[in-house]
């Protein structure tokens, strides 16, 4: 069986008084949704993802990441990957750190590359209806990016689909706002900047009726975490992502 070291990479860490900036940074450039936070001897402290980094506008600031750790989901190098997963879902994280018996982080496996692996092991005739969310919060294209972080930020949320006259149209993520250039001008000076200008498109769905195997194999083949879910008129009516698929699958 494969363990954490069969797919652990090098995500970035950060020591505990460096700032902020420097993690939106990471975030904004890198495929990663977390930094991992060490002290001076490497131990693991925790993590920071990019809702962390979004509450900091200025473009420069000495508001270093110590108060911004959160607890991570940790495993050893030989953890096997159901268990990596497990931790990982327990955390509602997109990472776990692997750190030795002393906790000194070595390194992290990305649910991303865990994913395609545990679902290819899992395959069942199991629906998106079975373990799709069915009142998701949704945006439209009007809405001025204001909101959108204070949903990221008060919600938990990564993403959310951005509805017009009640089709989906586009997705906007964490990481959109991060990347926009003007989005952080925006919410210090509490501009217009609407989410049409910076959400994603096209947007990738799936049906109710589509097997899971279907909805897990559009998100590894867009890398992709979330699939808005939609009716045979395109009509939003729910939203899948990686944890609720291995999720559900891992209760069966």
């Amino acid at each position: 069986m494969m363990v954490a070291a069969d797919l652990m990479v090098e995500i970035p860490a950060l020591r505990y008084d460096e700032y902020v900036t420097k993690a939106r940074s990471i975030l904004r450039d890198d495929v990663f949704r977390e930094v991992y936070i060490v002290d001076v001897k490497d131990h693991l402290l925790g993590y920071l993802d990019i809702s962390d980094v979004l509450r900091v506008v200025d473009t420069k600031s000495n508001i270093t990441v110590e108060g911004f750790v959160r607890e991570a989901a940790k495993v050893t190098p030989d953890t096997p990957l159901p268990d990596v997963s497990t931790a990982i879902l327990n955390a509602r994280t997109n990472s776990a750190a692997v750190v030795d018996e002393d906790s000194t982080y070595l390194g992290g496996v990305l649910f991303s590359e865990i994913f395609p692996v545990l679902l290819s092991h899992r395959v069942n005739h199991s629906k998106v209806r079975d373990a799709m969310s069915h009142h998701p919060v949704t945006c439209s294209p009007d809405d001025p990016v204001n909101r959108i972080y204070s949903l990221i930020i008060t919600s938990g949320f990564n993403s959310f689909p951005v509805v017009d006259g009640g089709r989906v149209i586009g997705i906007i993520s964490r990481k959109d706002l991060l990347r926009a250039g003007n989005v952080r001008t925006s919410l210090k000076n509490r501009a217009d900047t609407t989410v049409e200008r910076v959400m994603t498109t096209p947007v990738i769905t799936v049906t109710a009726d589509d097997s899971l195997a279907t909805a897990g194999r559009l998100m590894v083949e867009h890398d992709v975490s979330m699939l808005p879910v939609v009716d045979e008129k395109k009509r939003l009516v729910g939203v899948i992502d990686r944890h609720d698929i291995l999720g559900y699958t891992q209760s069966r």
